[in-house]
């Protein structure tokens, strides 16, 4: 049974926003419908999994959804016995009773820190590569996620493409076009609102709750919805993550942040402009680089100008009308693009099933 490496912990503590939580609940629950493991995930604040997942209660310490066990990661953390794969996400630091507890067991679990997306060439260099605990004879291991094989692949239910060309074949694109906004607060929101007022053309825009939603209320006034010259822009509730899936696949083009929207528009194969998590002295703008090297290696060199230009100045705030008018021009070349790009990232194994490969190597 232990070779099986039936018994999975997963570890994640939320940081400010819903990426990291949202990682871990779609490898949680995959690991347990399409692989059979037995996973519990630990987390630090259940009020963030709550609207991913409406079906747990915030208020519960533990609980079960989707074959997955849920359990609050407390300052008085208990448990009954360590996991044979612990995944410690974005280095989160598992509690040191958890730690010694790992140490004692006769057969060693195999110990993860699940890392941060990145196209960077270094990430592949690193994937996989074996950290030795100075004291307690344990073996973390560093794994990537990626956009090639040498990586730890992306996150990809069995059958997701299927089910979002079963989706779409069953709910027609409308007549009017829409647009998904999710975005941080140093977004250019108000750039982009003044250019969909003066574009002409009659479009739609999904405003995400909290910070998006709160920019586009500094911008135009109240509390929407707003109508801006021929633009129709207008809050939606906070979505599961399921729903909010199949709002990518409706939305002609989708403005996307941090790493789990970014991965799902991929899939969703529509235009989308993504904005890459701040950091200081803007070293993000050289992983935004490295992304865009991949994603734009098939195109033309016209096409790559205008990728590179909307991308950089949603991410820098700088030309974002004359971009945007540009990228929505050729938006027709970046869907068909897209629908290519999925399917080749589709090529590489996911990062549940190269996670459950890999562990599997080490026993």
């Amino acid at each position: 049974m232990a070779a099986m490496q039936l018994h999975w912990d997963i570890f994640c503590r939320v940081i400010d926003n819903y990426g990291d939580i949202g990682v871990c609940w779609r490898l949680a629950r995959q690991l347990a419908a399409e692989h059979g493991r037995r996973v519990r995930l630990w987390v630090d604040r259940l009020e963030s999994l709550q609207p991913l997942c409406p079906a747990i209660d915030a208020g519960q310490d533990k609980q079960s959804s989707q074959g997955v066990d849920i359990c609050r990661w407390s300052d008085s953390f208990a448990f009954d016995r360590p996991a044979e794969v612990v995944i410690e996400a974005f280095a989160c630091e598992l509690p040191a009773n958890y730690l010694q507890a790992m140490a004692a067991s006769p057969s060693k679990p195999c110990w993860i820190n699940l890392e941060y997306l990145s196209a960077e060439a270094w990430a592949e260099d690193c994937h996989g590569m074996a950290s030795p605990h100075p004291s307690l004879g344990l073996t973390k291991y560093f794994f990537f996620p990626g956009f090639s094989p040498g990586s730890g692949g992306l996150s990809r239910e069995a059958g997701l493409l299927g089910e979002r060309d079963r989706w779409l074949g069953e709910n027609p694109a409308p007549n009017c076009p829409e647009i998904s906004l999710f975005c941080y607060d140093t977004a250019p929101v108000g750039n982009l609102l003044d250019a969909l007022a003066r574009s002409g053309q009659a479009v739609i825009c999904h405003v995400a709750p909290g910070k998006p939603l709160a920019a586009v209320s500094a911008h135009l006034g109240g509390k929407g919805p707003w109508q801006t010259g021929r633009a129709r822009v207008q809050a939606i509730p906070f979505l599961p993550i399921d729903d909010y899936d199949r709002l990518l696949w409706r939305c002609a083009i989708n403005f996307v942040r941090g790493e789990d929207s970014f991965v799902r528009a991929q899939w969703a194969a529509k235009p989308f402009v993504w904005q890459i998590y701040p950091q200081d002295d803007e070293v993000h703008l050289a992983k935004l680089e490295a992304f865009l090297d991949r994603y734009c290696a098939s195109m033309d060199g016209a096409r790559q100008a205008v990728a590179r230009r909307m991308f950089m100045a949603w991410n820098t705030g700088r030309d974002v009308e004359s971009a945007w008018h540009a990228f929505v021009a050729d938006s027709e070349y970046f869907s068909r693009h897209n629908g290519n790009w999925a399917n080749q990232l589709a090529s590489v194994p996911d990062t549940a099933s190269a996670l459950v490969n890999f562990c599997a190597a080490k026993v």
